[in-house]
């Protein structure tokens, strides 16, 4: 798994309603991954730079033991998916995303945020119920 270097920062935030910028329910959350048309758009830009194709590769979402708060996500970008990946697509975008980390990714929508202050994606996960101050680990 190829990791991306130009991403700044991730960040874990309580899921916000994008229009009213409120914090929503866990329970109004829907099935799945999703990803906003920001995050859509630097994704393609990013498979496009490392020459990875659109209908074969995709973004790779994950979890891992570790970090502050016990659990870290990992991104990256694979050719293929894997045999038993969960694949989503967003306007023609594929995402990846295996079956252990799929339970604590359930319900998460991936961002993306460029400001003058900071550059990066950031994970808006109901399940996460504390994260570091860093943003990149979280606890469930």
């Amino acid at each position: 798994m190829e990791m991306m270097s130009d991403v700044v920062e991730l960040e874990s935030k309580p899921p916000q309603d994008p229009i009213a910028g409120e914090t929503k329910p866990v329970a109004a959350q829907t099935q799945g991954v999703h990803v906003t048309p920001s995050a859509v758009k630097r994704i393609r830009v990013i498979l496009a730079k490392e020459g990875i194709s659109t209908e074969e590769g995709g973004l790779r979402l994950g979890v891992k033991g570790g970090g502050c708060s016990g659990l870290s996500y990992s991104i990256g970008f694979d050719a293929y998916p894997r045999e038993r990946d969960n694949i989503f697509t967003f306007d023609g975008v594929r995402v990846f995303v295996d079956p252990k980390s799929f339970v604590y990714l359930n319900g998460m929508t991936l961002d993306y945020e460029e400001t003058l202050m900071r550059q990066g994606f950031n994970f808006i996960n109901p399940n996460s119920t504390r994260s570091c101050g860093c943003g990149t680990s979280f606890s469930v």
